[in-house]
């Protein structure tokens, strides 16, 4: 499937892929996988942060979420990997969130959602969703990502 002309029909502007902020890199490709470095949510260039159960609402973490879900998207697409999605593996969702925040899944959602929209039923996949202390950049959420390619 053309998943960019499908980013088209569905009217969503991929942000520019984010550059690492330490030593690793976006996309690793090994067998016929790519690994999807956990992403931040960048809106409009800034780091969306806070923490959910605090000063951050359900709502505006599933915001949060998504917009890591469209940075994994921009990584896929700046490594010539987009068109090559046979399936979404795996999901990570790290929620920076209190200790007495049970929401996560909720959370998630966001960055689930988008997947399965974008990529209909190769866009369901497996997920963890778990609640952190602190996340880099003090971001609200980070999504990571196991995607399986065409052969």
């Amino acid at each position: 499937m053309n998943y960019t002309a499908r980013l088209a029909e569905l009217g969503i502007t991929l942000p520019k892929a984010a550059a690492p902020v330490a030593s690793y890199v976006p996309v690793v490709v090994h067998g016929g996988m790519a690994y999807v470095s956990g992403q931040l949510p960048f809106v409009e260039g800034v780091v969306v942060k806070g923490r959910l159960g605090d000063d951050v609402s359900v709502e505006a973490g599933k915001a949060a979420a998504r917009a890591c879900g469209l940075m994994i998207v921009a990584q896929l697409q700046a490594a010539g990997l987009l068109d090559q999605v046979e399936r979404v593996v795996k999901l990570g969702a790290f929620i920076n969130c209190t200790a007495d925040f049970t929401e996560q899944p909720e959370v998630a959602n966001g960055a689930s959602d988008l997947m399965e929209q974008i990529f209909g039923g190769a866009g369901q996949h497996a997920r963890a969703a778990v609640g952190v202390p602190a996340l880099p950049r003090g971001a609200a959420v980070e999504v990571d990502a196991v995607i399986a390619l065409k052969a």
